[in-house]
């Protein structure tokens, strides 16, 4: 069996079959993002529901505040090559769980009477980093698991993004921590979308 280096696009060519042990990574790594893309929901709603007013009123609209480190998904992430969209996926998701820690210390100041909240944020945070670690081995297998230029150590970038939303104050907080709630629902959804692509009789 041949196919392109660094590339198992089913739109590509649709002759291409993958070899049983990848068709598996590729299964197993999209059902644990199918799974968190339903956590990822479950925690945004939670979140809000412990933030007061005026979160969750209709027709309130927070301040987008750009996050240290991380963005939403491109509007052409979807027509970018596979393996391209991989990458961004997986850098999006090694950069979550340190954002996701900051924002559980400080709910753990806001809300220490909300143990579930803060048990989800942990959750997912290492449910982030097993995804990442689940699309870097997909890229592997790929052979399109190349490093494309030096990246920003999420840690340090979280340290330094909580360092200047605590001396913001408190409502600044609430945001970040909405926003990186958004965020890691964005980054998990697009990454069951992208994964999707090469499940074998998925869309096309």
């Amino acid at each position: 069996m041949s196919r392109r280096e660094g590339s198992l696009d089913p739109q590509a060519d649709s002759s291409i079959s993958p070899l049983p042990h990848l068709e598996a990574k590729i299964r197993q790594t999209h059902s644990l993002a199918r799974l968190l893309t339903k956590y990822a929901e479950q925690l945004l709603q939670e979140y809000v529901q412990y933030q007061g007013d005026p979160f969750g009123l209709p027709g309130f609209s927070p301040p987008r505040l750009p996050v240290a480190g991380l963005s939403a998904p491109a509007p052409g992430h979807a027509g970018l090559p596979t393996p391209e969209r991989l990458r961004l996926d997986a850098a999006a998701l090694t950069a979550l769980p340190p954002l996701l820690e900051v924002v559980r210390r400080h709910q753990a100041e806001l809300n220490p009477r909300a143990p579930r909240l803060l048990l989800r944020l942990e959750e997912a945070a290492r449910q982030a980093r097993a995804l990442a670690a689940g699309v870097e081995a997909v890229l592997a297998a790929l052979g399109a698991d190349e490093t494309r230029g030096p990246r920003p150590e999420p840690a340090v970038v979280a340290t330094n993004a909580a360092a200047a939303v605590t001396d913001a104050g408190v409502f600044p907080a609430k945001v970040l921590g909405l926003r990186v709630c958004g965020l890691y629902r964005e980054w998990v959804s697009r990454t069951e979308g992208d994964l999707g692509q090469l499940v074998p009789g998925g869309p096309a």
